[in-house]
């Protein structure tokens, strides 16, 4: 019997590069997937929330709705007195009436917060006394509510393409409401096992005779990929047998896998047959086990025999074919287990309580940082964007910056992102973001200006988006040493309100009409949160005024404040054009500032950074840019 010989074995790299160029590796072609049958599948597209989550203030536990400042001091020995008026809220209903300086309202866990309150106190820090309620525990302004938006804001991406749909991600499209999805279409893939001694699992072997491992094998491994698989039989080394199982998959499937056969002796058919439809691209590989890897195509799509032991073709699943159909699939590597970690900031505890706080992990200096991601039992987008999650012992009453800690990951194999931004949020970073090569790993993580600043500084990201005006230079975004800016674009705020309010605004000197309003006890102000670049500017406003009514307020987003005016919570506040027009409110202009990049300086040439450069510089991009609202 004749043997021939691998006369040229093909490089690993060698091989990746001939047989990727054999074929046409774009993702599937898109179709719309019903949610209910999405799990598993990959996002073809980025899918934006249709409105906030949650769409009102919402209390995170029973007690009883107040304003904070009423709760100061309060104490076991000298509680608080509130006067208990009004109906108790329950979730679903829509409350009434205001709640006054002084007084407090009972409220179920999911209830809207009134107007007038800003924050809730847990009922088991109270006791009812007819028509008193005693508090004997301060509440901060902000403390138990969700606020509207916080935990995603109307049309903020809520999941990028490339994203395999686990429960996690289901249960977050769920929460924003969102029926179906544009999906990679499924890749599907023939497996065909080779060889007159291989018998099916379950029959008696005859002597030379081995069970079929490869094509189980084999199956399971692209099923858990996320593909398709269908295994067509067990071919002998007949010609015509093996050529009519050949024929059927080029036929009906994408990729074409068969095990065995492949090696150079004279009883081995497999890759003499696929010859003749299909010549080889690479025969040999420079590895092992798995030398014997034959490559190959039609029609632009993959085929390939992988060597007969489980033990190599496995191997060289993993090596050739498990890239080409992540590929075809559009999606990323899975992920880990556990790993150590560092925390960038203290980290607080309600002591005699264990808690497990969800993490968003970047590298910096050679090690993790985990950064908090939120810690509310309503938050479902938070729990889809989290790396993992560590615990704080029921003995711990914080967890001090730089302490270390053991992440536990929620599944998915973890690699360093390729590219990290931390720091202000906006909905045309998204639009940047979006024409990034989708190989291209991106991990956002918003902190507002000031984090992003401290996380520049701790080298636990590559670009900070930042919006800072310099009181005393009146220079936007003064790069910190180690740092460079790369300029962004222009967006205008000014006040929000609704309709019946415009006569306030209606003036020419905004600046005059705002300083006006913010004066009147009556109309209650929407402010945003103290590390925001948006609060800098407001504090400047009211800088030798009293502060108005609503200032101990602080939302977290544009759409935050957007959805507070609209909703009734308050009358007035400062917030981004588009967040005003999207909630249906009046809008003046009032400030045009700067949103830029800062950028490590030693990571200004790192690959991922110079594609985000490339891309900001875009006609299209601008283009898009322009036509949301934005200035450039």
């Amino acid at each position: 019997m004749k043997q021939e010989q691998f006369l040229d074995v093909t490089p690993v790299a060698e091989a990746h590069r001939l047989w990727h160029d054999a074929l046409a590796l774009a993702p599937m072609p898109t179709e719309e997937v019903a949610l209910a049958v999405a799990h598993g599948r990959v996002l073809a597209d980025d899918v934006r929330a249709p409105s906030d989550v949650p769409a009102f203030d919402r209390s995170n536990v029973d007690g009883f709705a107040v304003r904070a400042a009423d709760t100061a001091g309060a104490s076991e020995r000298e509680p608080a007195t509130l006067r208990l008026a009004g109906a108790a809220i329950d979730a679903g209903h829509a409350p009434e009436g205001e709640v006054e300086t002084g007084g407090t309202r009972a409220i179920a866990t999911g209830g809207v917060i009134p107007r007038g309150a800003d924050a809730v106190v847990m009922v088991e820090d109270t006791e009812v006394a007819g028509d008193r309620v005693l508090v004997f525990k301060p509440v901060a302004a902000g403390g138990r509510i969700s606020a509207a938006g916080s935990d995603v804001a109307r049309e903020e991406t809520v999941l990028r393409r490339g994203t395999p749909l686990s429960a996690r991600e289901t249960g977050t499209l769920a929460a924003c409401g969102i029926a179906a999805v544009p999906c990679v279409g499924r890749v599907r893939v023939a497996i065909i096992s080779t060889g007159d001694e291989i018998v099916p699992p379950g029959t008696s072997l005859a002597v030379g005779q081995v069970h079929d491992a490869n094509a189980t094998l084999i199956a399971d491994a692209v099923r858990e990929l996320g593909a398709d698989a269908e295994v067509l039989g067990i071919a002998p080394d007949e010609e015509g047998a093996l050529r009519t199982f050949l024929e059927r998959a080029r036929a009906g499937f994408d990729v074409t896998l068969l095990s065995g056969g492949t090696s150079k002796g004279g009883g081995d058919l497999s890759y003499r047959v696929l010859a003749e439809m299909a010549p080889p691209v690479v025969h040999g590989v420079a590895l092992k086990p798995g030398k014997p890897l034959c490559l190959s195509a039609w029609d632009r799509k993959p085929v390939a025999v992988l060597p007969g032991f489980p033990t190599s073709a496995i191997f060289t699943f993993h090596a050739f074919i498990a890239p080409v159909l992540r590929r075809l699939m559009g999606r990323r590597d899975d992920e880990r287990t556990t790993l150590p970690a560092r925390v960038p900031r203290r980290i607080t505890s309600d002591r005699g309580r264990r808690e497990f706080t969800l993490v968003s992990l970047v590298r910096a200096h050679d090690a993790w940082v985990a950064y908090p991601m939120g810690r509310g039992s309503g938050s479902v987008t938070t729990f889809a964007r989290a790396d993992g999650f560590f615990e704080i012992p029921s003995n711990v009453e914080y967890v001090d910056a730089g302490e270390a800690v053991d992440v536990t990951l929620l599944g998915r194999e973890l690699a360093p992102a390729d590219l990290v931004l931390v720091g202000s949020h906006c909905t045309g970073l998204d639009i940047v973001l979006a024409a990034m090569p989708a190989s291209m790993n991106v991990k956002v993580i918003t902190t507002g200006s000031l984090g992003g600043l401290h996380a520049l500084e701790d080298g636990a990201c590559d670009i900070a988006p930042v919006h800072l005006l310099d009181p005393a230079s009146h220079e936007w975004n003064a790069p910190p040493d180690g740092a460079r800016k790369l300029d962004g674009y222009q967006r205008r705020q000014g006040p929000a309100y609704r309709t019946e309010h415009e006569a306030h605004f209606a003036g020419e000197d905004v600046n005059s009409g705002l300083k006006d309003v913010v004066r009147q006890a009556d109309l209650r102000f929407a402010n945003r949160n103290p590390a925001s670049g948006t609060r800098v500017i407001v504090n400047a406003l009211v800088d030798g005024l009293a502060k108005p009514p609503g200032w101990s307020s602080a939302y977290r987003s544009h759409t935050a404040v957007a959805a507070a005016i609209a909703q009734h919570r308050a009358d007035y506040g400062i917030c981004l054009e588009q967040a005003a027009h999207g909630a249906g409110l009046g809008w003046r202009p009032w400030r045009e500032e700067h949103y830029d990049f800062l950028v490590r300086i030693d990571a200004w040439e790192k690959p991922a950074v110079r594609a985000f450069r490339e891309v900001l510089a875009k006609p299209e991009v601008r283009t898009a840019l322009k036509q949301a609202g934005f200035v450039l």
